[in-house]
């Protein structure tokens, strides 16, 4: 299973500096398609991006003695930051030539890599631009499911689609090391349902005082430090 996360008092979202910033810091890089001629809908990408960082905690290769499970370990031991870069093209399929994990969703397609040191990017990776990631949704999505997790965000913030691919692999992520192992084992075997909804206005602060892993985002970009994006509402988490 994935490595334990530290002590709430050491969360890898807290602003303040804490050992973790001590640590070589690690990266996680996800790389979206957007095909100019077929963008994905943003809450499919939303989506297909929190499950494909799942699918990369709950890889094989990505624990023990797997073959990503010392750079997993590396990154996990400092803060967890996520990168998403877009590709099209002759980017996407050399993209898609390295080591990784490709999750294909209703009309998103998102690759995972094996995190790498913040200064040390595959130059195939690199040269991917971060912004020109906005995207729409055609209709408006569907009530969420509450019978299956549900990644929460915040209503009053505004957030590209990249950033909020990433702060969605947060909540994904949070809700995975807060779950049992017979629980970890269950969603994973279902194929790690979730949905991606903007919370009511009127629910935000029941939301964020429930006792639901919360993220807070380090505000390296787009958002203040510290302010609170995802809320990961897993129903083997609800009290």
């Amino acid at each position: 299973m994935s490595h334990a996360p530290a002590a709430p008092g050491d969360s890898p979202f807290q602003t303040e500096r804490t050992p973790r910033d001590e640590a070589p810091q690690f990266v996680l890089p996800l790389v979206v398609r957007i095909e100019k001629s077929a963008p994905p809908a943003r809450t499919d990408a939303l989506e297909t991006a929190a499950r494909a960082v799942l699918l990369m905690l709950g890889d094989d290769r990505a624990v023990g003695d797997g073959e990503w499970a010392e750079a997993v370990r590396n990154w996990e031991d400092a803060r967890i930051r996520k990168v998403v870069r877009r590709a099209r093209g002759a980017e996407w399929r050399r993209a898609e030539a390295l080591p990784g994990i490709t999750l294909t969703g209703e009309s998103a397609e998102v690759r995972v890599f094996p995190p790498v040191p913040l200064d040390g990017w595959p130059k195939d990776l690199a040269k991917l631009q971060v912004s020109g990631t906005e995207l729409d949704d055609p209709e408006p999505p569907a009530g969420a499911d509450r019978s299956r997790p549900v990644l929460w965000l915040n209503p009053e913030l505004e957030m590209s689609a990249g950033k909020t691919m990433a702060q969605a692999g947060h909540g994904a992520q949070l809700a995975w090391w807060a779950l049992s192992p017979e629980a970890r084992a269950a969603w994973r075997d279902e194929g790690f349902p979730l949905s991606v909804r903007t919370a009511a206005a009127g629910d935000w602060p029941g939301l964020t005082t429930s006792g639901l892993p919360v993220v807070r985002d380090a505000g390296f970009t787009e958002i203040a430090p510290g302010s609170c994006t995802v809320i990961a509402d897993h129903p083997a988490l609800r009290r």
